[in-house]
């Protein structure tokens, strides 16, 4: 997508109509080179209405990032954190993966209006439209190596919570190993990949994805059941106070991780794990599956079943869960 289409509909974000000639003279371009750039406004899932005599408008007002907005929610960690925000990418972890192969410090976070291609877990591809979801991702370094980072997902999922209950979002569960939910639909993703020696040191760049907003065409494209922060609390919420808050929690969260592990946040995880006590199928990678029922976790994140023959640790890198319809229903979390 052409530079010139973001600055246009940042111009157009407020859903009121401006003049074709106002906005093409402050952009400094033709009122043709204008209409162009526009015509590309749909393949980022934008509507943009054309009236003559009143010019433009969006469909909906869009919430751009803006960076004076994120840095003012971070609090302490604002000095721990160098944020870039980008029009668009194929993907923000590939970008900061890059990035830290050049070097980066811990704390860079790269975040997109849109992905061309942003990545899920197990070669999934993220869905979503221009302001209705949230992707970013931070670069940490770790002084161990990846095989003590086991569970990092986890905790950094137990942060993400934090951030969207500080954004005023309350009642959102985790599930094992990497999504968070509300009443059993998909809100959000976490991918961490880790890069480095045996012994350390670790770069892991973690991923995230949250659904703002789903209109009826993305829902369509997503391949579960899944909601939207917007359903869940009634009213919209904020992209910029949303990316504020969770980079507030997530700092002290990974220096907590770094020292202690996972144990130190399986409590929390705990508090909040949408499918404690439930039966589930588990989904091998091997495309086999069997039913299940959800025992615990345990101090390094491994998942503990019974599928009937006593209990059983489950890694993140071999299967994935799904509820079983009987079990699903109405839930809600609180921290404690």
């Amino acid at each position: 997508m052409k530079p010139l289409a973001f600055q246009a509909l940042r111009l157009l974000s407020d859903g009121r109509f401006h003049s074709g000639e106002e906005v093409a003279h402050r952009l400094e371009r033709s009122r043709a080179t204008l209409s162009e750039a526009l015509k590309g406004a749909g393949e980022l899932g934008v509507e943009v209405f054309s009236v003559p005599g009143k010019g433009y408008r969006l469909a909906r007002p869009v919430e751009f990032l803006d960076a004076h907005a994120i840095v003012s929610r971070l609090g302490p960690a604002a000095t721990r954190v160098r944020l870039t925000l980008l029009d668009e990418t194929d993907s923000t972890s590939t970008h900061l993966l890059a990035a830290a192969q050049a070097g980066a410090p811990p704390g860079t976070c790269v975040a997109a209006e849109w992905q061309r291609a942003g990545r899920g877990r197990r070669g999934r591809s993220w869905q979503a439209g221009l302001g209705d979801s949230l992707t970013f991702s931070l670069l940490w370094r770790f002084e161990q190596g990846a095989g003590h980072l086991a569970g990092l997902s986890l905790a950094v999922a137990v942060a993400v919570v934090r951030g969207i209950e500080r954004a005023g979002v309350p009642g959102i569960g985790v599930k094992w190993p990497n999504d968070l939910v509300h009443d059993w639909k998909k809100l959000g993703g976490i991918l961490v990949e880790t890069s480095g020696e045996m012994l350390g040191p670790t770069a892991a760049i973690v991923g995230i994805g949250i659904n703002c907003r789903l209109g009826e065409a993305l829902a369509g494209r997503i391949d579960q059941p899944a909601t939207d922060l917007d359903s869940c609390s009634g009213t919209p919420v904020s992209r910029n106070v949303l990316l504020g808050e969770i980079l507030a929690e997530l700092v002290p969260a990974l220096d907590r991780f770094g020292a202690e592990g996972f144990a130190a946040f399986r409590d929390d995880w705990k508090a909040r794990h949408a499918y404690a006590g439930r039966r589930v199928t588990v989904l091998a990678a091997d495309g086999t599956s069997r039913e299940a029922q959800v025992l615990d976790v345990a101090d390094d994140g491994a998942l503990v079943v019974d599928e009937g023959d006593g209990p059983r640790r489950l890694t993140s890198a071999e299967v994935s869960l799904r509820p079983l319809e009987a079990e699903t229903g109405s839930a809600s979390f609180s921290r404690k």
